[in-house]
């Protein structure tokens, strides 16, 4: 496509925007579990309309835009609270679940500069089941990551990274909960690790950071996994995710001031003057910012409950269909990943015919199997799921496969 010698209509253009719109998968109708956050229509439109009302203005200059500026203080002090922060705990919003690791290893890996100094080489230890994006950041910083293997319940084996430790070793990564699998890493025994090892370690709950909170209010058994835990310093957690903001906006939050310090990037040499950012990018979409304060605000703590408990009803229901139908969980999930398969039916299959439905369907590659991230539009299609997966097993027959490419994101 070139670029039209003259404009086009907006009648036009809405046309053609309605148009390709209409290839993408209906996520208002619950049928894709990844990719999408929904607290509600209230919620949707609270997020627009703060996006809107700041949609030009830019979070790269909070001296132009001290709303913005505020904003995120208090966005990073609510979500301090949540988290346990103590009175030194601080940090910034990002774009997303994987800025906010790039951060996080940025500012072990200037820590270990100081305070480890005879590393050379400093590599990350992580679970396998640690997201990708800590492979991403090390390819950009010219550092390593070694993954271990996690036991039969999918969760950290801490015996075994203990036993992979090496000189090198400077951050270790806990996930609260693992992406693939939905389940809370034990961060405690990981921190203790951390402590008696001397390295940086590092909370990733982009997924659980603003739902697991809620949960064990209500009475779920999560384990501690944030501040409350003593060697836990840096914490990465998306409010584009559970916090129901409009996305491009995530948190990496630290324990104190001191480890915060190590994130920043300062730059004076050339004509403009000092450069100084917080961040990986420059300029912030000022609405991502307004539109995670306005929700947090407009939903408050009674809002996140209510929303919280109706998902995990949904994951509840849907971890008992599976059940019933002789598949198996994988893991013990608390939160709002379901992971399920088979390792006697071939799982790709199952999964080709569940696409056929018109279900867009998440692929776990180790165990075979489906994976579902579940949000509000699930409430209303549990039983149409469960009688089209019910179908799609007595279609796909009973011989066994792996299910094939898996889809994963942040």
């Amino acid at each position: 496509m070139e670029l039209p010698g003259k404009g086009v209509a907006r009648a036009e253009l809405d046309a053609r925007m309605d148009e390709a719109k209409a290839q993408d998968v209906d996520w208002r109708g619950g049928r894709i579990g990844v990719y999408i956050h929904y607290g509600g229509e209230d919620v949707l439109d609270v997020a627009k309309q703060a996006y809107l009302k700041f949609f030009s203005e830019n979070g790269l200059g909070p001296k132009a835009f001290p709303s913005l500026a505020r904003f995120e203080q208090d966005v990073i002090a609510m979500t301090l609270g949540l988290l346990h922060g103590g009175p030194d705990a601080c940090g910034s919003m990002t774009t997303g679940g994987t800025e906010s690791i790039f951060l996080a290893v940025k500012s072990a890996r200037d820590w270990a500069r100081v305070n480890r100094p005879a590393v050379a080489a400093p590599e990350i230890l992580a679970p396998i089941t640690a997201h990708p994006a800590f492979n991403k950041a090390a390819y950009f910083y010219g550092m390593r990551v070694r993954r271990v293997a996690v036991g039969a319940d999918f969760l950290a084996d801490v015996a075994a990274l203990e036993a992979a430790i090496g000189p090198q070793t400077i951050m270790l990564v806990g996930s609260a909960p693992a992406y693939p699998h939905g389940v809370m890493d034990p961060i405690a025994d990981l921190a203790a690790l951390a402590e008696r090892t001397g390295s940086w370690m590092h909370v990733d709950a982009c997924v659980g950071g603003f739902i697991a909170p809620f949960a064990r209010l209500l009475g779920e058994p999560v384990a501690e996994f944030d501040f409350a835990i003593p060697g836990v310093r840096s914490i990465s957690a998306d409010l584009h995710k559970y916090g129901y903001a409009a996305k491009g906006a995530s948190t990496v939050v630290y324990r104190d001031a001191e480890s915060f310090a190590f994130q920043g990037y300062e730059f004076d040499e050339w004509p403009r003057g000092k450069y100084s950012t917080q961040t990986l990018v420059g300029t912030r979409a000022g609405g991502a910012i307004a539109a995670a304060w306005a929700v947090m605000n407009y939903l408050g703590e009674d809002g996140y409950l209510k929303v919280t408990s109706r998902i995990l009803a949904v994951r509840k229901a849907l971890e008992q269909g599976v059940r019933d139908l002789g598949l198996t969980v994988w893991g013990e999930p608390h939160l709002s990943i379901l992971s399920y398969g088979s390792k006697e039916r071939d799982m790709g299959a199952v999964a080709d015919r569940m696409a056929s439905k018109g279900w867009f369907v998440g692929r776990l590659a180790e165990p075979p199997g489906i994976h579902l991230m579940l949000n509000l539009t699930h409430e209303p299609v549990v039983d149409a799921y469960l009688a089209d997966l019910k179908s799609a097993l007595e279609e796909s027959g009973h011989a066994a496969g792996a299910a094939g490419i898996r889809d994963v994101s942040y």
